[in-house]
């Protein structure tokens, strides 16, 4: 798994105009705080749980890592925007960011909690998820300040 203390860096960005929809890969985007990523359905209120009280929708992530262990470990082939999570990382463990602060390019984020697979995934997907990705299907993040996310960008935690 990544390390925490080395900053990580973006390979994917996606976002789903609305619940169900496929997942669009973009090589930049712009972050709003309080909202999330443009144009993304949980952005707009069109996602799936967007009527479902709570934070950590803003912005969601997960690690190449992952994918590439759940193809050769479970024999199970899911690619970024299938994820659908907005982000995908490399070389930074995710999970060691919930409740702490974090800059991804040039946008300050919160990690809330765990982006834990859920039935729904499996639905859209039609795989078999729930066990294979539990406790490593990314983070939900709250979004602090407005910037943009690029590919390649440097994800790093903040002290404190």
């Amino acid at each position: 798994m990544a390390n925490v203390a080395e900053p990580g860096r973006v390979e994917c960005i996606h976002v789903a105009v609305s619940e169900g929809e496929p997942m669009q890969a973009t090589d930049r985007i712009r972050v709003l705080a309080g909202i999330g990523l443009e144009g993304d359905r949980y952005a707009t209120g069109r996602g799936h749980f967007s009527g479902t009280p709570g934070t950590g929708r803003a912005l969601t992530l997960i690690e190449a890592e992952v994918l590439e262990s759940l193809r050769d470990s479970e024999g199970i082939a899911l690619h970024p925007g299938e994820a659908r999570r907005n982000v995908t990382t490399r070389g930074i463990g995710l999970n060691a960011l919930v409740g702490r602060r974090f800059r991804i390019g040039s946008v300050l984020c919160e990690g809330k909690r765990l982006c834990e697979p859920c039935s729904y995934l499996e639905g859209v997907v039609a795989k078999s998820l729930l066990d294979p990705l539990s406790h490593r299907g990314g983070l939900r993040a709250d979004v602090l300040e407005d910037g943009d996310i690029r590919i390649g960008d440097e994800l790093r935690p903040l002290e404190g």
